[in-house]
């Protein structure tokens, strides 16, 4: 393994145009502004649907959906719809978002026992209050799982960026590869991957602060 360009002092720094730092900063918003608004949109579909019941076949054939996107596809239809620029990647990559996101609320919902939920409207709660205060706090486990998976997968498939001539750790593979260094490739896969690695990480201690003690058996 060459890990020359990985290594090199030069493409750390913080000031240089194109550094890794850089790449991984504007690599870091892409995935974050997706997976925001694909949350803002997926979350209260996915808690309705679980809630009521009603359209459950949108919850249960999201995920598949989700999973046989052609991303690359889609990014180029948006390309070729609105032209370069930000707005075809974020389209992209939060639809990658909206079906784990979407899949989770509503299984989380439904995995609650009914007679919690009876519960609840028998001292008398609102549907909204016991939505907010019952079946949210419960269904926080499964929801996040889905944020993370979710987070993985833009990930990985926000170096499409570079394709389209925006930054991100996608120019360490495009650009490698267009001039045969596999060396910046390689490097370019590295930091994907722990990039990936270290966000799990974070969501994963952030999922153990917003679960309920009684839920995590803290």
């Amino acid at each position: 393994m060459n890990l020359d360009y990985l290594l090199d002092p030069a493409h750390w720094s913080l000031t240089t145009d194109g550094s890794i730092p850089q790449l991984i900063l504007y690599h870091v918003f892409y995935v974050a502004l997706a997976m925001l608004i694909g949350t803002v949109i997926a979350l209260p579909i996915g808690l309705w649907i679980g809630h009521t019941g009603r359209g459950s076949f949108i919850a249960i054939n999201a995920g598949n959906a989700g999973r046989s996107l052609p991303t690359l596809g889609l990014l180029m239809l948006m390309v070729t719809l609105l032209g370069l620029g930000l707005l075809p990647v974020l389209i992209a990559l939060t639809v990658l978002v909206i079906p784990p996101v979407l899949t989770s609320a509503y299984a989380g919902i439904r995995a609650i026992d009914q007679r919690i939920v009876d519960a609840a409207k028998g001292v008398g709660m609102r549907p909204w209050q016991v939505l907010a205060k019952v079946e949210l706090p419960m269904a926080v486990p499964v929801l996040m799982s889905g944020v993370r998976s979710a987070t993985l997968q833009v990930v990985a498939t926000a170096t499409v960026a570079a394709a389209v001539g925006l930054s991100g750790l996608g120019r360490l593979l495009i650009d490698g590869l267009a001039v045969n260094d596999y060396s910046r490739v390689l490097a370019g896969a590295i930091v994907v991957a722990v990039l990936a690695v270290v966000l799990d990480l974070v969501l994963a201690l952030a999922q153990r602060w917003v679960v309920s003690p009684g839920l995590s058996k803290r």
